[in-house]
């Protein structure tokens, strides 16, 4: 299952996020991954979350988010839930590969059986219906 947190600067996206990780640190039967960009949520998070921050490790376009979310669970199979913290920075201002991120993530959570939780600093309004059905 895939869960699109979308909107506006300032509208609220990052605080609806933590307390998302934070409820599923408390319910989850495994680990829980959030992925940021830059070290933001170090104290609003639950120690137990593995925070990740994307810059040390040189993500910047879809294709490397794609490979760094796959080799996460090839090497944990017990990762039950995956968050990531404004895909826009992480990846470009490109709302279609945006978009094409989501589409794919949505799928690789259902036949991996975890929830991703992304984070989109767009207006809610321009997503496509594809993408709409997942906020």
């Amino acid at each position: 299952m895939i869960h699109v947190i979308m909107g506006l600067k300032g509208s609220g996206k990052t605080k609806k996020l933590i307390d998302s990780i934070n409820a599923a640190i408390a319910e989850a039967n495994g680990d829980v991954v959030c992925i940021e960009y830059g070290k933001k949520l170090t104290y609003d998070v639950n120690y137990r979350a593995r925070l990740v921050d994307s810059q040390e490790y040189g993500i910047s376009t879809p294709d490397m988010l794609k490979g760094f979310i796959s080799g996460l669970h090839a090497g944990n199979f017990d990762i039950t839930n995956v968050y990531i913290d404004n895909l826009y920075k992480t990846i470009g201002n490109d709302r279609a590969a945006g978009e094409d991120f989501i589409l794919w993530a949505a799928q690789f959570a259902e036949a991996n059986k975890m929830e991703i939780t992304v984070t989109v600093s767009d207006d809610a309004a321009l997503a496509s219906e594809e993408v709409k059905k997942y906020l």
